[in-house]
């Protein structure tokens, strides 16, 4: 099978991983990639919002399967652009992708079909938003209708910090289009998980449980980021616990999408929060997440393309989705002054890390993420860098990240030092 993958973050260079496992796969391509593809796939200098290039290079080259790692083309359509050329892809089509490309569509859509969430209300002005909020108590939660890159939540202790938020938001305008509307929700202290299966519209099979890390700083501070780590499994997460998340919330949003007419393959991303035993869906990713999936893949020991062509066939209720039974962690190593303003084009030296695999006890990964490979090296193209994942018992994984994190250097190199440190309480 030829499959073709589009994105050309960490994601992407996991999935292209767990695909090159796969018996079935002759090619792997990754469009456009990055510098860990261009070894482990062949990238196509087709960037991942082009849809008709993309489109074009999969007719040309009879790609078999597509899997689409980002956010941006699903809202753009990709999926609907495929099926009516007869191509198979992984991904949910337009209509279904507004679960993640509008906040509003989502909250609205959760009320519509009795799931619970938040309370919130939407505005599209300076005005009426900053009227609204003055009169609510704070801390409230403020956030752009569009896709932001996981960059358009904000926190907001109280009414001078919120009327320059939303200042920013509609008169600066920094989210563009994005930020056209906004949601203003009340904030509920309480802890945050994510949540994903896999869907073919009919039935579902969840992945195992993951938790990230989205502040930029230690002790999950700071600004919000696309996710600085993740480990697997939650410690938090109990069989009770997804049982009541499938219950309240996968299983009515399947079939409220059903309902509403809404045919949706791919993956569905829950973020959820709980306070005093409530469950609350806050938002919706129609996407594996970054770089939740990462640490979950490294886990697999399905076929994925038996698991991505059984979603796309309709037939995943017959499809058998293993995962081994350790713990994984991925650590992100990201350009410092991410997610604002940071300088790229460093080389990147690995220290001799290419033969250490026997240092360690268990099994790792390097992933590539905002990285180019030019003339055989390695230089920074992004603000989150790379992964490190290790897969295998705790602390020693913990401790196996971070020490290779020291081998990877570049000039910039910034990472939290304090993922998957909540192990050594388990």
């Amino acid at each position: 099978m030829k499959i073709l993958v589009i994105g050309s973050g960490g994601r992407e260079s996991a999935i292209v991983y767990a695909i090159n496992k796969s018996k079935k796969v002759t090619d792997v391509y990754c469009a456009p990639g990055n510098g860990g593809t261009a070894d482990t796939a062949k990238n196509v200098n087709i960037e991942q919002d082009d849809v008709e290039g993309l489109l074009s290079f999969a007719l040309e080259n009879k790609i078999d399967l597509t899997v689409v790692g980002p956010e941006v083309p699903l809202s753009m359509g990709i999926a609907d652009e495929f099926n009516k050329a007869g191509l198979k892809i992984f991904g949910p089509n337009k209509k279904a992708s507004l679960l993640e490309s509008s906040k509003k569509y989502a909250k609205d859509f959760f009320k519509r079909n009795s799931i619970k969430t938040v309370d919130y209300a939407s505005f599209t002005n300076f005005v009426d938003a900053a009227d609204f909020v003055k009169q609510k108590s704070h801390p409230v939660v403020i956030k752009v209708d569009g896709l932001a890159a996981g960059k358009g939540v904000f926190i907001s202790n109280g009414f001078e910090q919120s009327k320059d938020i939303l200042d920013s938001v509609f008169n600066e305008k920094i989210f563009g289009k994005s930020g056209e509307t906004v949601i203003i929700e009340d904030f509920i202290d309480g802890f945050e998980l994510s949540y994903m299966v896999i869907t073919d519209g009919i039935s579902y099979k969840p992945l195992i449980t993951g938790m990230d890390y989205k502040k930029i700083y230690d002790g999950d501070t700071g600004e919000n980021t696309g996710g600085m780590g993740a480990i697997t499994p939650n410690p938090h997460i109990s069989k009770t616990l997804t049982d009541k998340i499938n219950e309240t919330i996968i299983v009515p949003t399947l079939k409220g999408l059903k309902n509403e007419g809404i045919d949706y393959k791919g993956v569905l991303y829950a973020g959820i929060i709980i306070k005093n035993d409530e469950i609350y869906v806050l938002e919706f990713n129609v996407r594996f997440g970054d770089p939740e999936t990462q640490a979950v893949l490294v886990r697999l020991k399905s076929d994925i393309i038996d698991l991505f062509m059984s979603v796309v066939n309709e037939n995943l209720k017959d499809c058998e989705l293993v995962f081994d039974d350790n713990k994984s962690i991925c650590l992100v190593l990201s350009s410092e002054g991410y997610p604002k303003k940071y300088k790229t084009g460093y080389e990147i030296s690995f220290n001799g890390i290419e033969d250490i695999s026997a240092e360690y006890k268990y099994e790792y990964h390097i992933f590539h993420a905002g990285t180019k490979k030019i003339g055989g090296k390695y230089y920074t193209n992004g603000g989150r860098v790379m992964n490190i994942c290790v897969n295998g018992k705790t602390p020693e994984i913990v401790d196996i990240a971070y020490d290779i994190a020291k081998k990877i250097n570049f000039e910039n190199k910034y990472y939290r030092k304090d993922i998957g440190k909540i192990y050594a309480r388990y």
